[in-house]
């Protein structure tokens, strides 16, 4: 499909449209997801944020954050999402921006996105992981974007790895094991920050990139569980390249803890780690590349 394309990222505490022609963004808007974020709160809000941009595009595509099927949306994060259960997302915004319209999940779209344009450009087994408020993951294997029919394609962040977060969160513990998500991501350790006195997650990294003992800890081990899925998905799937993004995820010191703790695998489990290239808009480029592609 030629001509630009739009795209539409819809996330828990913004969402932003843009226009993207060949791989680039040409134009962006953004705005406050509502609260609370009910479908029909979010989506009326979506397409007027991409209203403006539509009269230029050949087609939409959507990256949203839930399990997303046959662009039906159903959300993995109920306390963000109220009321999403088998949302007809791409539907919707079809119907109300007048373009043909794919929807995929956020971290999907942003593996697509680093796969066309970005880090996993000629890799044919390639993961894309953001560490940020949660963790999320995209699969490509054989050049293609993993998609289950139930949306639950790579969700890296509700593997079991063992626990040391608190009783009473919303997803109960497995005995010693808890979600990869409840140890590794940005509210994990904001969490941990806030015990330790720090202010935030932000604090604490750059408290354990500056050498505190305390942080550095708690740093290491967010950044192990990571390489530990890394090396495990390796060995289930062949991925050769992992690219990180999210807000922690893309700090120099955490990419270099998580290819320290790969050192600890053995060879062939070790993919090579880099940052995505996209940054924080992969996402945006990989859903409106999605949406151009041929079917």
């Amino acid at each position: 499909m030629s001509g630009a394309l739009l795209s539409l990222d819809i996330g828990g505490t913004s969402m932003r449209a843009a226009l993207v022609e060949d791989g680039r963004i040409t134009a962006r808007v953004q705005a406050a997801t509502p609260k609370p974020s009910t479908p029909d709160a979010v989506i009326p809000t979506a397409l007027a944020l991409a209203a403006p941009l539509a009269a230029h595009a050949a087609a939409v595509g959507v990256a949203c954050a839930g399990a997303v099927a046959q662009g039906r949306v159903t959300a993995t994060a109920t306390h963000t999402f109220p009321g999403w259960i088998d949302v007809p997302l791409a539907e919707r915004v079809e119907h109300g921006l007048t373009l043909p319209c794919r929807a995929l999940n956020d971290a999907r779209a942003a593996a697509w996105g680093e796969a066309q344009v970005g880090a996993g450009r000629d890799t044919p087994d390639f993961m894309f992981v953001t560490v940020s408020t949660g963790v999320g993951a995209g699969l490509i294997l054989g050049g293609r974007l993993h998609l289950a029919g139930n949306g639950l394609d790579a969700e890296l962040g509700f593997v079991s790895v063992p626990a040391v977060w608190t009783p009473g969160v919303a997803v109960p513990l497995l005995g010693d094991l808890g979600p990869l998500e409840f140890e590794s991501s940005g509210t994990a350790l904001g969490r941990q920050a806030t015990a330790l006195g720090f202010a935030d997650a932000r604090a604490l990294c750059d408290a354990a990139e500056s050498g505190d003992v305390g942080a550095a800890a708690i740093y290491a081990r967010s950044a192990a569980m990571i390489a530990w899925k890394c090396a495990d998905v390796a060995a289930l799937l062949g991925i050769t390249r992992v690219a990180l993004g999210g807000s922690v995820g893309l700090r120099g010191g955490y990419l270099e803890r998580v290819r320290t703790a790969l050192t600890h695998f053995p060879e062939r489990y070790r993919p090579e780690v880099v940052h995505a290239q996209l940054g924080g808009d992969a996402g945006l480029i990989g859903a409106a590349l999605w949406a151009g592609r041929s079917p």
